[in-house]
């Protein structure tokens, strides 16, 4: 006799429960998916002891006919896919006809249903499966779902569910989430009588943004919206200044669905980068909508996972998208705890001329040809000479050019190759010359972004390489203009102070320097070739077995950003020549961290390998906390920030800058009360 058998209906239904329904949460994704589909405009949710008791749902969707409602809870009936080719097209959010046999397995289920505005409809109850009352009633157009004593007949199942808190952090995570993605239904969440969520329906998100978030988050938020021939994006996305400690706050939204996908959040992150602290993450809502046929959401039971079909132009979008919507943003948070609108101005002071020369001649002009006047003192109070102090600070400068080639005034002699060798490191050019390798940079309009010299053949960078991470668009558009700072002084030897007509500005001495030379080093690393020098005495780094073995299949990787690494026997590497601007005295150091950051990434490309490189180079060059500057020296700096590219923010995410508004400090002294 054979021993395999079919399972009956209400087994096999009990079974897809524990796909569908996991928990509350999920039942109340399912019955809200199922209330967008209905075409509803307002949907009232009610939830006791975490939805383990009661989970009611009610919309004014289109309904259920009578003749269908008990059709509506047999496994697999659905009215929105008919056959195999709607599968790659689904415009809605539920179709596989699983949630609600699903959840009236395990559940007690009353569902009163009316597709018309008559006032009668259906009523159907369901106890763990079995149909227990069946008749007229009256009711408004809508649909009314009360799902009780969920896992009722499973203790095994209601044991492992977690606190009545957790439910319910659960319960507001799906809320968020939809309220996010429909900004234009009205939701209501309430909780054992305290209503938890309450949005207006207008179509508004930041005002939805507002009630989830707060009203800070959402004022701190900027407009996504852009098109592609595939794609369009929109949304929002929070400025530097609105952090979070995980990615929970980023809400992603595919056709309306929330869906959780790395192809979009990696291109999302990517675009905040330098941005944000480390382990810090955005705040952002971002809606994607695209043909069906270009996604697949029948990938999950619960169809939170996605594929798309052209993921890497989607993430290539996204990135940009969410690049230019914060490049033409300043990120200078306030050091106040209080901000108001600007009163009119009642305070007298005597007139300060903020008027600076004009960018070209401040370009032209070097730091080095300006008198330091002011001298600085040791700690015991002994006076250093102006000529000491000078070289002081050209040596912690490390000659960054003083435009970077990112503005106006900027030119080739802003930040050339010196023309001699560094002392000990004969030129590694001719090599590459030799092995046809000598191709040199384009010159440089003085106004324009440098372009990137292509390695030459000696490089051996594949095609592919090349134009991933050398021809690549510059990493960050341009923000608002940084404001023209008048220095003042300096405190604690760590922080300059400046002014302008608009307040005052702390600027952090170390995090300032660090981005400019970043920007600086990002685009040196990027024509190794002029760069590489060798070494007279050549530097010996040893490694583990392990790590000497994956060492060798990327060594590549070095020379494709101007360090030329080689075996010398062993579990030992030399150092055979570095680029000539790399830290003095610090090579070994920024090359061991290279190669213990290469072996330490699953996934490590030329892109990431040389914004490895920038970033440790800068934190090694800069000027530290505890470093006196003259005034001379603190306006080159200030003048330099300005200059860069993204002054905001320093490689490692932390701000730059941050200042307080005349009217905060007014407010602060007590001067003015309103």
């Amino acid at each position: 006799m054979g021993v395999i058998r079919l399972l009956d209906e209400h087994l096999a239904n009990q079974i897809a429960a524990g796909e569908v329904v996991e928990r509350p949460a999920s039942v109340l994704k399912e019955m809200i998916e199922n209330a967008v589909d209905a075409g509803a405009t307002t949907v009232d949710v009610t939830a006791e002891d975490g939805g383990l008791a009661l989970l009611r749902i009610a919309d004014n969707g289109c309904g259920i006919e009578p003749d269908d409602l008990r059709t509506a809870f047999q496994r697999h009936a659905t009215s929105k896919i008919s056959t195999a080719k709607d599968l790659f097209q689904i415009a809605t959010l539920g179709f596989r006809g699983e949630a609600l046999p699903s959840i009236a397995a395990v559940a007690k289920v009353k569902c009163v249903s009316s597709a018309d505005a008559s006032g009668l409809g259906r009523l159907l109850e369901i106890e763990g499966g079995e149909i227990k009352r069946e008749e007229d009633a009256a009711s408004a157009r809508g649909t009314d779902m009360t799902i009780r004593e969920l896992f009722y007949n499973t203790p095994a199942r209601l044991k492992y569910m977690k606190t009545v808190q957790t439910e319910l952090g659960h319960l507001s995570d799906v809320m968020y989430r939809q309220a996010l993605a429909r900004p234009d239904i009205a939701f209501t969440f309430s909780h054992n009588g305290t209503t938890l969520l309450r949005t207006p329906g207008n179509g508004d998100l930041r005002r939805v943004v507002a009630a989830v978030y707060g009203t800070a988050a959402a004022k701190a938020m900027v407009e996504l919206s852009a098109d592609h021939p595939d794609y369009s994006i929109a949304g929002l996305t929070a400025l530097p200044v609105e952090t979070r400690s995980n990615r929970n706050a980023i809400t992603l939204l595919v056709n309306g669905r929330y869906v959780r996908s790395q192809a979009v959040v990696q291109p999302l992150l990517q675009a905040y980068h330098t941005l944000l602290p480390l382990h810090r993450f955005p705040l952002s809502v971002i809606s994607l909508r695209m043909h069906p046929s270009l996604v697949d959401v029948n990938v999950h039971p619960a169809k939170l996972e996605v594929r798309f079909s052209k993921e890497n132009e989607l993430r290539a979008f996204i990135e940009q998208s969410v690049r230019e919507a914060l490049g033409s943003q300043a990120y200078i948070p306030s050091g106040a705890a209080v901000r108001a609108p600007k009163p009119a101005q009642t305070w007298v002071q005597d007139q300060i001329r903020f008027q600076m020369p004009p960018l070209e001649e401040r370009a032209q002009a070097s730091p080095a040809d300006k008198p330091m006047a002011n001298l600085r003192r040791e700690p015991s109070g002994e006076p250093i000479a102006e000529k000491e102090a000078a070289a002081s600070f050209e040596s912690l400068l490390r000659e960054a050019p003083p435009a970077l080639g990112y503005a106006a005034g900027s030119g080739p002699a802003a930040d050339a190759s010196p023309a001699g060798e560094a002392p000990g490191r004969p030129s590694v050019q001719p090599r590459l010359e030799a092995a046809g390798g000598g191709q040199q940079a384009a010159p440089r309009a003085p106004a324009a972004e440098p372009p990137l010299a292509r390695p030459g053949a000696g490089m051996r960078v594949p095609e592919r390489v090349w134009q991933a991470a050398y021809a690549a668009p510059s990493q960050e558009a341009p923000p608002a203009e940084f404001p023209e700072l008048h220095w003042i002084g300096q405190l604690h030897g760590t922080y300059l102070v400046a002014q302008n007509e608009t307040g005052l500005y702390l600027i952090d001495q170390h995090a300032a320097h660090e981005r400019i030379h970043y920007e600086f080093y990002y685009e040196k690393f990027g024509r190794p070739e002029e760069a590489s020098q060798e070494l007279l005495l050549p530097v010996t780094l040893g490694f583990a077995p392990d790590e000497s073995a994956a060492l060798r299949q990327r060594l590549a990787l070095f020379e494709q950003v101007g360090v030329y690494l080689e075996e010398f026997g062993g579990n030992t590497f030399i150092i055979r020549a570095v680029p000539h601007w790399l830290p003095e005295g610090e090579e070994a150091d920024i090359v061991r961290e290279m190669a213990e950051w290469v072996l330490g990434e699953k996934g490590v490309d030329l892109r990431k390998l040389r914004e490895k490189a920038s970033v440790l180079c800068s934190c090694k060059a800069s000027i530290k906390a505890n470093q006196a500057l003259t005034r001379e020296a603190g306006e080159t700096l200030l003048r330099r920030l300005a200059e860069c590219r993204q002054p905001y923010t320093c490689p490692h995410g932390r701000p730059i800058v941050v200042s307080f508004t005349t009217y905060e400090l007014e407010k602060m002294f007590k001067r003015v009360m309103n």
